[in-house]
């Protein structure tokens, strides 16, 4: 049994298995991506591997996808400053007379050596309309968002990325501190113009502490690699209603960043519960009253 974490809202619990990709197959998958960077290689040439077929069948089973560009909107920068924290936002797109709705929005970042991202799953009542977070990038990319609708029909769209070795990228904070920072979570507010803090359409942010290591990162002390220690679930609930649910992998940068938009239900509690791959389980609750707005 792995002992209580001593930090404010946070606790563990046995470990559980984790679905990851192992560690050895990502290393390789890692160099092989940084060897494709290093040949010259862009997207649209003819000698280029374009791997999307293949993660179709893989994380889609195949199946048949139409084009999403009036269902869902993804923005992401041409050329990122950082390759280890490159800002996605993704946005809803459905008509207010769609009487359909969006189920989950898969992220897939190509050329990543495990390129689903995260997996976000929207509450049946949430109206969540636009999430962003940060990334890591490790190639030039394209970059596609899928988005699961409730008539069992799936809609891609996509967007190209110049970046480069964000998955090895060292860590922004030394060891010491990322593990002092474990688990901590934070919780802001914004009120729209015009509502009130319980009412209405919300913008809220979770900011988690976790290195989030990718598993290709190297100890600059040691030379070894740094073992794949991740966020691997979040669920965002108002009271007991979801308003969103997480699935994330090795390309969520260091300390999980979530922003998103909600419809409030008047409920006065907002409670994160979050599970990273050692198994430790974090959770908090905040009174939306005194969020910080």
């Amino acid at each position: 049994m792995i002992g209580t974490i001593p930090y404010i809202g946070v606790t563990a619990s046995k470990p559980v298995r984790s679905a990851t990709m192992p560690r050895s197959l990502l290393r390789l998958l890692c160099a092989a991506s940084l060897l494709f960077a290093a040949s010259g290689l862009r997207p649209g040439t003819a000698e280029e591997y374009d791997p999307w077929p293949g993660l179709v069948q893989d994380i889609f089973a195949n199946r048949p996808m139409q084009d999403g560009s009036d269902v869902l909107g993804i923005e992401m920068p041409y050329r990122a400053e950082d390759a280890a924290i490159v800002p996605v936002t993704l946005r809803t797109k459905l008509a207010p007379t769609d009487t359909r709705r969006i189920r989950n929005i898969t992220l897939v970042i190509d050329q990543n050596p495990s390129p689903m991202a995260a997996k976000f799953s929207l509450g049946p009542d949430a109206g969540v309309s636009e999430i962003s977070t940060r990334v890591r990038v490790n190639n030039y990319t394209n970059v596609h968002a899928v988005a699961e609708l409730s008539d069992g029909q799936l809609y891609v769209i996509k967007t190209y990325v110049k970046a480069s070795g964000g998955c090895s990228a060292p860590a922004a904070k030394n060891p010491e501190e990322a593990k002092a920072r474990i688990g901590q979570m934070r919780y802001r507010q914004f009120a729209k113009p015009g509502e009130g803090p319980t009412s209405g359409m919300r913008e809220a942010q979770i900011m988690i502490g976790h290195p989030n290591n990718s598993g290709l990162q190297m100890d600059q002390l040691t030379q070894l690699y740094i073992p794949a220690f991740f966020i691997d679930q979040l669920k965002l609930l108002q009271d007991d209603d979801l308003v969103l649910a997480v699935e994330g992998g090795i390309s969520i940068s260091e300390d999980p960043n979530i922003r998103f938009t909600y419809v409030s239900n008047g409920a006065k509690h907002f409670r994160a519960e979050a599970r990273d791959t050692q198994g430790h389980v974090f959770q908090h609750d905040w009174d939306i009253d005194q969020s910080g707005m």
